[in-house]
């Protein structure tokens, strides 16, 4: 009795209570997403008002037995629940049924499963495991594979259901590995790697590479490389560049100015490279490989972007980048949402008096867009609200996660409000045109028992662990 008292005292109320109102307002918006006129009551089970109902039920009963599981318990096997997620992402791939073009569901009779949802607190937990043990060395050429292994096994299977937002979630765990030491230098690589998507997708790879080069040229120059040697390297790299030209134009070859630059560049680094290691500067060095593998990386991008990516998520991200407009096919979804919530404005139109809402003007609004039915219902109050309460509850997270004398609590608790902010940024980004729709649920709001069931778990995990914040877990 006096065990069970503690837990009570002890537990975060304050996470508990945010929760709570947000699955609350989560169950109502949802009600007025899908609000059918012939199935007035909330309750209604055969509407999808009903079913979340069921699901926020069985989502408060699995929270109970969580917080009544031994926090060691979470600990010890979390490897093993990793590897049971693992077997069920590969289970899918060939027994699950296809929703929407993504093999990722188990299909139980009238109830659907989704694995991917759940490998995100069993991926977290196996992070929090290996990263909290004993002399750890995150910068170790050893741990840094291991910790690839952890996050890109589960990513990659999602990947191989055609399920590409639930993949994108894994990329956010970089930010748990750079509380935990990860060099600033890697973020801004990972940085430097998304503007050179964007642009590629922009502008053509050969204007891409001389901006690379450009910057490379900067670089050199901050470090303190010679001027005349930068000068020099510039120009024979004109000059070589200009040499395979002609050649490519007088032997009707069909290399393209890009694969030009690439071969230049290689051709020149190779005698700039004995000038860096007789003038020992090794910074230079490193630039040179970054501009190296900048150029290679570039080409990948064209590659995945025009031989790998589904042609609908082609369209998406041009839509979404403004190369093309399509706002009856690639843009619809997003031109409507823009519409619903602009039309919104500060105050809302009411509770059930969407018009966007009621004619079902937005596909997907009770799961990856309910958020335009916030904004249209509710206006910006209402958004703002719903904003403050999600980012209220990462706040909180981040504050306990920083008050934890476990390791693995703290990593846990961080790697549990990056997923959350994750979700809800490129939620809402996709709901006013500033994302590409990738499919990801907005946290504790979008219709169905596996996202609901797995952000609980996810939470309620931690709320546990906090719970025996005075215990050392490794």
């Amino acid at each position: 009795m006096n065990r069970r008292g503690s837990l009570i005292k002890n537990l975060d109320w304050i996470t508990i209570m945010l929760y709570v109102i947000l699955v609350f307002l989560g169950w109502i918006n949802i009600y007025a997403a899908v609000y059918n006129e012939d199935h007035q009551s909330i309750l209604d089970a055969t509407q999808r008002y009903g079913k979340q109902l069921i699901w926020i039920g069985a989502a408060f009963f699995i929270a109970i037995i969580i917080l009544t599981i031994d926090s060691k318990f979470y600990s010890a096997f979390a490897y093993p629940t990793l590897i049971i997620m693992i077997c069920l992402l590969l289970a899918v791939l060939m027994f699950g049924v296809e929703v929407n073009g993504a093999r990722s569901w188990f299909q139980l009779g009238s109830i659907r499963f989704q694995p991917a949802e759940f490998a995100k607190f069993a991926t977290c937990l196996a992070i929090a495991r290996y990263l909290s043990q004993y002399n750890f060395k995150i910068h170790k050429i050893k741990s840094l594979f291991i910790t690839g292994l952890i996050l890109f096994t589960p990513a990659v299977l999602i990947l191989m259901q055609n399920d590409t937002g639930s993949a994108l979630v894994y990329s956010v765990f970089i930010l748990v590995l750079y509380r935990e030491g990860l060099s600033g230098f890697i973020l801004l690589l990972v940085l430097l790697a998304a503007l050179l998507f964007v642009f590629t997708l922009i502008y053509s790879s050969f204007t891409v590479s001389i901006l690379i080069i450009a910057m490379a040229a900067v670089s050199f120059k901050i470090i303190n490389v010679p001027i005349k040697q930068i000068a020099i390297a510039l120009a024979t790299l004109t000059g070589s560049f200009g040499t395979l030209w002609l050649i490519n134009k007088g032997a009707n070859l069909e290399f393209s100015n890009f694969s030009l630059v690439v071969i230049s560049t290689i051709l020149n680094a190779v005698p700039f490279l004995i000038y860096i290691y007789r003038q020992k500067i090794t910074k230079a060095a490193l630039i040179l490989l970054i501009l190296i593998g900048s150029l290679f990386y570039t080409f990948s991008v064209s590659y995945i972007f025009n031989q790998i990516l589904e042609p609908h998520q082609q369209e998406r991200i041009n839509e979404l980048l403004g190369i093309q407009s399509d706002p009856y096919g690639a843009g619809y979804n997003v031109n409507q949402s823009k519409i619903a919530i602009g039309s919104g404005g500060f105050s809302g139109k009411g509770f059930l008096n969407g018009t966007q809402t009621k004619f079902n003007f937005v596909p997907e609004q009770s799961t990856d867009f309910i958020f335009c039915t916030v904004g249209e219902e509710w206006g910006f109050l209402g958004s703002g609200l719903v904003l403050l309460l999600h980012l209220g509850l990462i706040l909180r997270l981040l504050f306990l996660a920083e008050k934890q004398r476990s390791s693995f609590s703290r990593i846990y608790g961080y790697g549990v409000a990056s997923i959350l902010f994750f979700h809800l940024a490129i939620n809402v980004g996709m709901t006013i045109g500033l994302a590409p729709v990738i499919g990801i649920p907005l946290p504790f709001f979008s219709y169905g028992g596996s996202s609901l069931w797995s952000f609980t778990i996810l939470l309620f995990i931690f709320i546990r662990l906090d719970a025996n914040r005075l215990e050392l877990l490794r």
